[in-house]
């Protein structure tokens, strides 16, 4: 990538600060405590990645970077940064951007197995508590004893019924 290829990440109104794209990882991560601007952040970022052609995956857990979608609408703290950063062509407008859904019905299927995503993972997704957890590893590792695939979320409904009814004659339960 060239050094001209680069986007306005922020500025004091007599110099602005620039990301060069030659400069940028394939990964990062944004940390802070609540209220720093880690959503800005991240809004800022994937904007002007996505202004230059550079695709950009999101985790979005809290749902708060789904408003990148639709255009902006003026704020007085909006108005005030701009002036502060000296922006002129500075404008609201829609990003592309593509909802993943874990059951495809929302939004994009995801494209994997649950057996590739595992135990920890799915817990996390699915805000287990400590005891559907526990389960849920069982399941996992009955499945994994007995070579059984668990593709979809289908499969692992099957295998968490599947556990109380065999549990006296199942040497894995």
């Amino acid at each position: 990538m060239s050094e001209d290829i680069r986007f306005l990440i922020g500025g004091n109104g007599q110099n602005k600060v620039y990301f060069r794209a030659d400069k940028a990882n394939r990964h990062g991560m944004i940390a802070g405590a609540t209220g720093t601007g880690k959503t800005v952040t991240l809004q800022v970022l994937a904007e002007g990645f996505s202004s230059i052609g550079v695709p950009v995956f999101m985790a979005d857990v809290k749902g708060d970077l789904s408003g990148m979608a639709k255009p902006g609408r003026p704020h007085p703290k909006i108005d005030e940064r701009v002036k502060t950063i000296g922006m002129e062509d500075f404008g609201f407008h829609p990003n592309p951007v593509v909802f993943w859904d874990m059951f495809g019905k929302l939004g994009h299927p995801v494209r994997t197995t649950i057996s590739d995503m595992g135990p920890l993972l799915l817990s996390n997704l699915l805000e287990l508590n400590d005891t559907q957890t526990g389960i849920l590893y069982a399941a996992f590792s009955i499945a994994d004893d007995t070579g059984m695939l668990l593709l979809d979320l289908k499969d692992l409904r099957s295998m968490l019924n599947w556990i109380p009814l065999c549990q006296d004659s199942c040497p894995f339960c």
